[in-house]
């Protein structure tokens, strides 16, 4: 089994409908992302994904989020935009874009602020959970 993975990172404001405490207010952060890319075998040169390939899709996804309001994106509609649901709209996104019978977006790791972090991945398993998010 490879994995790759790639580092980005955006700024964003945000604030969380319903929470008891300072983040109810608008505020923001500088979060950090991590992709991570699983596949069983790589190609004829020896790779399972290009890393431009993956950078350039998520500098695409996170061009969206970069600089913004997150409240006001259609995406935080109904839901507040934590870094536990920024994991999950980046990995759901993310799939779509890189996944492919060679490989699958394995999970996304957000952290808000050093220390404080979330990973969503899609378990397939009791495997998977013993393999998830080990920051």
């Amino acid at each position: 089994m490879f994995e790759i993975s790639v580092k980005s990172h955006f700024s964003g404001a945000h604030h969380l409908v319903g929470y008891d405490g300072a983040c109810l207010n608008v505020h923001g952060h500088n979060w950090e992302v991590e992709v991570v890319l699983r596949g069983r075998k790589t190609d004829e040169i020896g790779m399972l994904v290009d890393f431009k390939k993956v950078k350039s899709a998520v500098n695409d996804v996170l061009n969206k989020l970069d600089h913004h309001d997150l409240n006001a994106l259609s995406i935080f509609t109904h839901q507040n935009p934590t870094s536990e649901n920024l994991a999950r709209y980046l990995y759901t996104e993310l799939s779509s874009m890189l996944n492919s019978s060679q490989r699958h977006v394995r999970r996304v790791w957000v952290s808000e602020s050093p220390g404080k972090s979330a990973c969503y991945w899609e378990s397939g398993g009791q495997r998977e959970m013993a393999d998830g998010c080990d920051k």
